[in-house]
Order: C-alpha cells, then sequence, then structure tokens
C-alpha cells in the first residue's frame, strides 16, 4: 500500500500531465538488478536521487533526494562542469531547466522507455532526456534531445549525453589507452579532487589514443567477481569525452558525450540536436558481471546480426600484400577451401588505373577495378569463387582518397582542408568532406554500384586509416565548429541508407587497426578489427581489454605470420573471436596445414558457444604471467576454456584454474582439443568427468611451466 501514491503520480506522468509544484515526486527506472531514480523538486528542477542496487523508490525518498542536479546547466549557480550550455541569440550564456512533463513507454516486456521534458524558465528552449532501460540485461541507454525557438540559430558549447551522479567514499577508475598496434593498455587510478578528462580530438580514426569506454569502480577497486562499479561506453564513431569530477564534498559527477573541443554547435530554430547514446551497466558483483551484461545487450539490441553466425575468412593481404593478379587470387581461393574457412576477402591493392595502387601513394578514391591486376574484373573473381565453394569479401576505404587520383585531380575541393593552410598528409592521404551532399552521395553510389553489379560479394571491410588534421569543410562555410560533429552524422546517413538495401551483408569496421571501436558504428557493422597487432602475446592483452564491453563475437581475431610463437599458439588466441586467417596456406608445412584443417573445423562446432555464451574472465593477464578465459552456454551444458602460458619465471608452480559458470550439480567431461599432429593432451584431467561443483572449486590444471604455450578444453555436460 506505500507504493500506491508512487503508482499514481507514475501513471499520470505517463499521460503527460503537467507537474504540481506542491510535492516532490520520483521518476523510477528499474532493471533486474539495478536502479535509477530521479527527484521532481518542488521547484520542478530535476535532480539524481539514487543509482545502485534495484531497491523500493520510497527507500530513495527518505535520503537526501535533491543532492545534486540531474542535468546540470552551465551560466546559473552550478559551479562545476555543466551538463549543457547554451548562447542565445541575444548573446546570454544561461540556461534554467525545469521539469515540464515525464512519461515511461512500456516498448515490450524487457525494455522501456523515459522521457523527461525540461523546459527553459524564460527562453524557448526544450531538453529532453531519454533513458532507455533493458530489464534483463541490466543496461541503461541514455541520451538528450536539444531544440529552440527562438528566432536565429544559438550556439550550444556543451551537450552531455548522460550526466551520472555518485557518493562513495573513493572511486577508481579504468582507463584504456594506446596507439597503434598497441591498443587497449588498461590502467587503474584513483579519483581524487578535481576533474579527470578522457577525450578523442582525432576526428574520423577517434579512438586512436583512447577507447570511448572506463570502468569505474565504487568504495575501492573491484575484481572480476567483487565490486561495486558502473561499466559505461558511448555509442559514438568520432570525437568522445568523459569527465570525471569529484567536488569537495567528495562526491563525483560523470559527464559522457560528444568532446565539445572546437564543436561549439550552431543549432537552427526548430532543429533537433540529439546526442549519441551512452551506454551503461551497474553491477555489484564485479567486472564479469558488468561485461556479462553488455555483451547480453550487444547481440540481442546492440550490434547488427548479433545472434547471428559469423564467417571464417582467408585474408590475402600477408600473401600478396598489393603483388596479385586475378590467377594468383584464384590459387588463393582454393587455399581458403583446403583451409576450410567460408569466405576470401580481397584486401587493400584491387582497384585504380589512371594511378594504380600498387603502395599507399597513390589511387585512393579511383574505385574501378584494375584492368592490368583484374582484366575480367570484380564479378569474374566472384563467380570463381562461388565456383569452388567459397564466398567473396573485399576492402574498401570509402572515405578517404590520395592526392594522387583521378578523383582529387577532378574534385580537389571535396577534401577536408583549411583555407590558407598547406594540406597535411597522413599515410599519404586525405579525408573525404562527406558532409558535402555531392561527396555524399559519390560514397554511397560507390559502393551501392559495387554491391548491384556484382550480388555476391559477401562482405566489405571497410576501413578509415588516417585522423583529421588541418581539418576544414569548404561545405560548411562559417560553421566550421559544426564540423566534427556532421562528419559523423553524415558517415552514418550513408551506412543508414546502406543498411535499407543491404540489411543482411556482413561488414567489418575498420580503422587502421582499433581506431573506432564502438556501439555507434556496431549497429551497422557485425564485427570490428580490434589492432593490426596480429601477434599472439600482445593480442590475449588487447583482446582481454575490448572484452569488457564487446562480444566475443564482434572481436575479428586472424592467424597470422606475426610473433614467433607456435602456429599452435596463434591459433588458440585468435580463436577468442571470430576467427580468421592472414598467412600464407601455400607455404604451410603438412602438418601445420593439417591442424589448422581441424581448428577451423573445431572453431565451427564451438562458435556458438564463444559467440553467444556467457563469458567469464578467469586470470588476468595483467596480474599474472598467465590467462585464462572460457564461454559457457545459456543451458550450462556445453563450455570452452582458453588458457595461455605467458612468460614464467623458471620452475613456477601453477595452481588449478577454477572454473566460472557451470551448474554445480552437473556432470561435464573435460577434453582437450586443438592438439598438434603427433601430441598428446598435457591435461591431466583429459577425458574425465568431473562435477560442476569440482571444475568451479577445485578447477584444472592447465597453465603449463613452458613460455607460450596454450591448452583449449572443451567441457561437455553428460547425457
Amino acid at each position: 500500500m506505500k507504493r500506491n501514491h508512487l503508482y499514481c503520480g507514475l501513471i499520470l506522468a505517463m499521460l503527460g500531465v503537467q507537474i504540481s509544484a506542491s510535492a516532490q515526486k520520483q521518476i523510477d527506472i528499474q532493471t533486474s538488478h539495478s536502479g535509477l531514480v530521479f527527484t521532481v523538486a518542488p521547484n520542478n528542477k530535476l535532480y539524481q536521487s539514487y543509482l545502485g542496487k534495484n531497491i523500493q523508490p520510497a527507500t530513495v525518498r527518505t535520503a537526501n533526494a535533491t543532492a545534486r542536479e540531474a542535468y546540470a546547466q552551465g551560466g546559473g549557480s552550478f559551479l562545476f562542469q555543466p551538463a549543457i550550455r547554451m548562447v542565445h541569440t541575444d548573446g546570454s550564456a544561461s540556461l534554467d531547466l525545469r521539469v515540464a512533463e515525464y512519461h515511461t513507454t512500456r516498448v515490450n516486456d524487457n525494455n522501456s522507455v523515459t522521457r523527461i521534458v525540461l523546459k527553459d524558465s524564460v527562453y524557448p528552449v526544450t531538453v529532453q532526456l531519454f533513458l532507455s532501460s533493458f530489464y534483463k540485461e541490466d543496461v541503461i541507454k541514455s541520451w538528450a534531445v536539444i531544440s529552440h525557438k527562438e528566432k536565429k540559430p544559438v550556439r550550444i558549447t556543451n551537450f552531455a549525453s548522460s550526466m551520472l551522479n555518485l557518493h562513495a567514499d573513493s572511486y577508481w577508475l579504468t582507463q584504456f589507452h594506446g596507439d597503434w598496434a598497441e591498443e587497449m593498455h588498461e590502467e587503474d587510478s584513483k579519483l581524487t579532487s578535481g576533474m579527470k578528462v578522457i577525450d578523442s580530438k582525432l576526428g574520423s580514426r577517434a579512438n586512436m589514443y583512447q577507447t570511448p569506454a572506463f570502468l569505474l569502480s565504487l568504495n575501492g577497486p573491484s575484481t572480476e567477481t567483487e565490486g561495486e562499479l558502473v561499466a559505461g561506453t558511448l555509442a559514438w564513431s568520432g570525437n568522445f569525452q568523459f569527465v570525471f569530477e569529484v567536488d569537495e564534498k567528495n562526491q563525483l559527477n560523470v559527464l559522457s558525450g560528444i568532446n565539445p573541443y572546437a564543436s561549439d554547435y550552431q543549432l537552427e530554430p526548430n532543429t533537433d540536436f540529439t546526442t549519441p547514446e551512452f551506454i551503461f551497466t551497474y553491477s555489484a558483483k564485479g567486472r564479469g558481471q558488468a561485461s556479462r551484461n553488455l555483451h547480453n545487450w550487444a547481440r540481442n539490441h546492440g550490434v547488427l546480426n548479433g545472434k547471428g553466425s559469423r564467417y571464417t575468412l582467408l585474408n590475402n593481404w600477408e600473401a600478396t600484400q598489393f603483388d596479385f593478379d586475378e590467377q594468383k587470387l584464384s590459387g588463393l581461393f582454393d587455399e581458403a577451401r583446403l583451409l576450410g574457412t567460408d569466405l576470401f576477402l580481397l584486401d587493400d591493392g584491387w582497384f585504380a588505373n589512371k594511378y594504380p595502387r600498387n603502395d599507399d601513394h597513390a589511387g585512393l578514391g579511383d574505385w574501378q577495378e584494375n584492368k592490368k591486376k583484374l582484366p575480367s574484373g570484380l564479378g569474374h573473381l566472384v563467380k570463381e569463387a562461388t565456383a569452388k565453394g567459397v564466398k567473396f569479401g573485399i576492402w574498401l576505404e570509402p572515405e578517404m582518397l590520395n592526392p594522387k587520383s583521378e578523383l582529387y585531380e577532378k574534385h580537389p575541393n571535396w577534401v577536408l582542408k583549411l583555407q590558407n593552410r598547406p594540406e597535411d598528409y597522413f599515410r599519404n592521404q586525405l579525408v573525404l568532406d562527406i558532409i558535402n551532399p555531392e561527396v555524399s552521395e559519390f560514397v554511397y553510389k560507390m559502393v551501392d554500384d559495387m554491391l548491384t553489379k556484382n550480388p555476391g560479394i559477401a562482405y566489405i571491410k571497410w576501413d578509415c586509416n588516417r585522423m583529421m588534421t588541418n581539418a576544414g569543410s569548404p561545405y560548411l562555410g562559417e560553421k566550421q565548429s559544426n564540423l566534427y560533429i556532421d562528419y559523423v552524422r553524415s558517415l552514418y546517413a550513408i551506412l543508414d541508407r546502406l543498411r535499407k538495401k543491404y540489411p543482411e551483408l556482413p561488414m567489418m569496421l575498420c580503422s587502421g587497426g582499433g581506431g573506432r571501436t564502438d556501439y555507434g558504428g556496431l549497429k551497422y557493422f557485425t564485427e570490428f578489427w580490434p589492432s593490426d597487432n596480429t601477434d599472439p602475446y600482445d593480442r590475449i592483452f588487447i583482446q582481454w581489454g575490448y572484452s569488457y564491453f564487446f562480444p566475443a563475437n564482434t572481436i575479428a581475431c586472424h592467424v597470422t605470420s606475426w610473433g614467433k610463437q607456435s602456429l599452435k599458439f596463434r591459433t588458440d588466441v585468435a580463436m577468442m573471436g571470430r576467427l580468421g586467417y592472414d598467412i600464407d596456406v601455400a607455404r604451410m608445412p603438412e602438418n601445420d596445414l593439417k591442424f589448422s584443417q581441424q581448428a577451423v573445423a573445431s572453431y565451427k562446432n564451438l562458435s556458438a558457444v564463444i559467440g553467444q555464451g556467457d563469458q567469464y574472465r578467469l586470470v588476468n593477464p595483467n596480474q599474472q604471467q598467465r590467462a585464462a578465459v572460457m564461454y559457457v552456454d545459456s543451458n550450462k551444458s556445453k563450455a570452452v576454456l582458453f588458457a595461455y602460458t605467458l612468460q614464467p619465471r623458471y620452475s613456477t608452480n601453477w595452481t588449478p584454474v577454477k572454473l566460472q559458470g557451470l551448474e554445480a550439480a552437473k556432470l561435464y567431461m573435460v577434453k582437450e582439443i586443438n592438439l598438434y599432429p603427433g601430441t598428446q593432451a598435457s591435461l591431466p584431467e583429459h577425458n574425465k568427468q568431473y562435477t560442476g561443483e569440482y571444475l568451479m572449486n577445485v578447477g584444472l590444471q592447465v597453465s603449463s611451466a613452458n613460455p607460450l604455450t596454450s591448452t583449449v578444453v572443451e567441457i561437455t555436460a553428460a547425457p
């Protein structure tokens, strides 16, 4: 009975009833294990009252319900970094937002969307806050829609997607940073008084140095299985910013959204400015649970065909680089079929004639088949691959061009460049000004024409190999501060059009390695390329870092010749994600080929568990000279364990690795797989049965005394 008045208030709110100033009201957003509560004060200001374990709203009401404003505005009495700041047409730089209405729409049994409408007390400005909660996955998406009805454009200088307010004894931030071939360095630090900013100003290849994702632990560092934390990531393929600000009361504001750097946005009247989605989850059971929440959400809602299967593939790059012709490619189709992969991927170098693409200095932007290399055209390759039982995929870099190209000769103003400054090259190329509708149409038509003429193309690798420098848009004219934002919106508009016409075509999101790894892009792509570094030792750490936020079926992992480790070690590492090969199969010794064929077959048998199963990170390579990860299907009847020994000191005595996620009472058969021809299983528990309770409390002796070795274990419930 105590909740009846709350339900009445929520029902009125759902009907869009105007709010009275006579009493506080609460907006309760719940998932299965977490809760986010807002309070509407008597003066109609909006406050965040609670974020944490799922509790009764009445419990929150007894606390300080108006501790801090939920979407703080600049120019008023708020003394810290604001969520929003606007300069009006009269020059005033202030907002005073009050709740005008709110309502919750139930989309289905799992998803509800809460819309909170804030209006300025003087100016005709509206900010709509949206919070979409996914009950089963324990995930919330937050974004804002800003609009106005002033007579001329206003300037918005801050525009956060989310402003989370937290109060704990201490805050521990885990961030991820790096560079080309060294992505996802994991770093933990304690937040102290003041401001910590993680951001990007790189434009097109925005994630090159910093990753748009974080773990925020409360009251002490979290572990895989213990601790309270928020895991968050921004769905945006451009400049981003996270601001963590601890105030004088040891309270923490977390702002997430587009980086406002050089992006004061000129917003026209009666036009919506929609921020990207900030996606976050709260866990009281450590990092592992937070990751599984995000993985489940991603497969169900965030990634193109997230519940579907993925192709295994063979890429030609290491075998040929730019040096190939039709005959050589035809031989590689045979190698893909021999290996057992589903698809052959033709990489860079297949296009341009006046300035042939024989290296990375020329041809980019001239998307016609190179007549010397491919006289019969792409259609011939597609048909020949299909006839050999292999699907055909192709590499593109649609957003870029080389100055040495026909496209540049015809359209020198189609590139991003500053007036009165020299062009600045990176990888001998420039970024196309896709904000310009003519350029956007060119990019769309290029991809569409290729797919229309060659309907058998089954896969695209969409690359983007440079960031923005000396960037100015000839099309934008005086609105240059809109560039970084409008570029990403234009990219998404192109992808929207392509997806409407080709809704199921698998595509890899690539950006010189891991320069684009975000859910803004992944709603158009089935997977992403995490790094050009495929050395398996380094990849263990890189893939470990990405696994905090992305499920295994989105992380493309290839067996290559990088590194001096054994083929088995390289293969076992690549099997943790979407398996592919970028290797010269023709030069493989007989046993290497036999092992690889067996590994591809084993991966296909286990790919559903790896791609769709719950992931458990068991041993952290940042803490020990070994790593272990396992995946368990939803019925707890099938699991696979990957264990890697790195560089242990001589005579290290490893303890058994305790498994997770199994059913204690079930009996499981343990079998070591991926054995190299002529070798025997090294696992002492091989081909024996154990209860789930035993495996989770005693464990398996999977770690070796030998450096750079690996073990793959298939775990199957007894019938």
